[in-house]
């Protein structure tokens, strides 16, 4: 019986776990992650193939990573490009937000009329509840 009530008692904990906001969302961001991942590494290949490949034929070299320390210099293109894409995406996404901020404030200024009117509304609502 005891054992049974454990049973229970973890999964109940567990459920609750799974059910927790944060958990949920973790787990979408790790999808969503992967799924960025993938859009990132396109790119960082269309601009190494686009950019560093003709430079490197240019140079007579036929593979960065043929060289001596290649490896790292090619990690070290591939970070850097990933950086530049997340940094433009980022930078993208924060303009559209102060965008939409500056679009909900704009709205939500009323002109002095417009603000005067709905003082004398809220005032005679008080009113009417106090039968003055």
């Amino acid at each position: 019986m005891a054992k049974r009530a454990a049973a229970v008692s973890f999964l109940r904990d567990f459920k609750d776990f799974i059910q927790r906001g944060n958990v949920v969302d973790l787990a979408v961001a790790v999808i969503l992650g992967g799924a960025f991942g993938k859009v990132v590494d396109a790119v960082v290949s269309l601009v190494i193939g686009g950019l560093v490949g003709p430079a490197m034929k240019a140079a007579g070299a036929s593979s960065l990573a043929s060289w001596p320390a290649g490896t790292l210099l090619v990690a070290i293109i591939n970070f850097l490009v990933i950086a530049l894409v997340v940094f433009l995406i980022v930078r993208a996404i924060e303009a559209m937000k102060r965008q939409a901020r500056r679009d909900a404030t704009e709205e939500a200024v009323l002109d002095p009329q417009e603000q005067l009117a709905a003082a004398a509304n809220r005032l005679a609502e008080a009113l009417e509840r106090r039968q003055l």
